[in-house]
């Protein structure tokens, strides 16, 4: 993409904000109400920005004794949920207050996850188990889910009703509100690395140590096998309708097309290629069909799937993308990159000419 990267900057000079922030941004969520921006870090800190002044972080809370692992909206609009390695899955108000919600000395809390609809719920993997909580201010523990092995993955689907997990052989589906809880267990040896459910309910998809993806197609357990990977893909995102799913872990965007059946006997669309560079994260926009995307060199450009057109957003040169958030909107664009930069984008209008 460098030789298309030529001027890169425009948009992020023109209408972004940038922060040195000099510690690894582990990733980034944009809250409900998409007024707060939030960068977790690998010092243990939560790097908070109102997106009504983005130019300077509001407040930066030393949330962990550690490195801080997880970011998620929270369930209410104006608070982030986090979770760290020292064992503590805290809510993060707008100001940088932190309550703890639950701690597991000497665990770590991978992945965290909020619903924020009718009949909200928060979730924490640890270890063996996914947590659930409700969305109210307690945040009163609802039950705990376990699995064969360690989790590495949670996600839901665009009503909330169910949590899917990725683990060691497979994935399970669970219903949160189950009065007896007994998963749906959906089989593939090998190591599931991360999870994402589709917008509709109807697909699974894991990353997969080699290289690869797996997916089910939940009406009736179908296998689907994505590969051809050149690096593991540790990035993976939906389109809001269920259209394509973006993911990361080759020189270009790799789109996989959902629309009828899957994607199973069909090629994928690979975008915004051109040079011998990883894309490392990839996001979805929440209303259109457009995906951001971060490149191992710092590139981060937006794609539109169905045209192929990129708009260049940042240039290369600022370490390796390793975070990016969309506002609930779509308004906004958080980045950030393990060398401590982050940034926040406003796309409410045409860029300027």
């Amino acid at each position: 993409m460098s030789a298309e990267a030529s001027g890169a900057d425009f948009i992020l000079e023109t209408r972004g904000a940038q922060h040195r922030l000099e510690a690894h941004v582990v990733t980034a969520a944009v809250e409900g109400s998409g007024r707060t921006a939030a960068f977790a870090l690998g010092d243990g800190t939560v790097a908070l920005v109102s997106l009504a002044d983005p130019a300077r972080v509001a407040a930066r809370p030393a949330v962990h004794d550690g490195a801080a692992l997880s970011l998620a909206p929270d369930s209410a609009p104006g608070a982030f949920l986090s979770g760290g390695d020292d064992g503590l899955f805290a809510r993060l108000d707008a100001t940088g207050e932190a309550a703890p919600l639950a701690t597991w000395p000497g665990a770590w809390v991978e992945h965290v996850l909020a619903f924020p609809g009718k009949g909200p719920w928060r979730a924490a993997a640890v270890g063996k188990q996914v947590h659930l909580f409700d969305g109210g201010k307690d945040a009163r523990i609802l039950k705990s889910l376990a699995h064969p092995s360690t989790v590495t993955g949670i996600a839901t689907d665009g009503k909330g009703k169910r949590i899917a997990a990725s683990h060691y052989n497979g994935a399970s589906l669970w219903f949160v509100a189950a009065k007896e809880d007994r998963p749906r267990a959906f089989a593939w040896k090998g190591s599931h690395t991360g999870i994402a459910m589709s917008p509709d309910g109807r697909y699974l998809v894991t990353s997969m140590q080699e290289n690869a993806l797996h997916g089910w197609r939940l009406e009736d357990g179908a296998d689907m096998r994505m590969s051809g990977y050149p690096a593991k893909t540790k990035s993976m995102s939906f389109t809001p309708r269920t259209r394509w799913l973006a993911t990361s872990g080759a020189e270009a965007v790799v789109c996989w097309p959902f629309t009828g059946d899957g994607p199973m006997g069909k090629a994928p669309r690979e975008l915004a290629g051109g040079d011998a560079v990883l894309v490392s994260q990839v996001a979805c926009h929440p209303q259109h069909e457009v995906v951001a995307a971060g490149f191992a060199d710092g590139l981060v450009v937006l794609v539109e799937i169905e045209s192929g057109r990129v708009l260049p957003v940042a240039e290369p040169g600022r370490g390796a993308v390793s975070a990016l958030a969309w506002s609930p909107e779509g308004r906004w664009l958080a980045f950030g990159t393990e060398q401590g930069f982050a940034a926040l984008v406003d796309f409410s209008s045409p860029p300027p000419r």
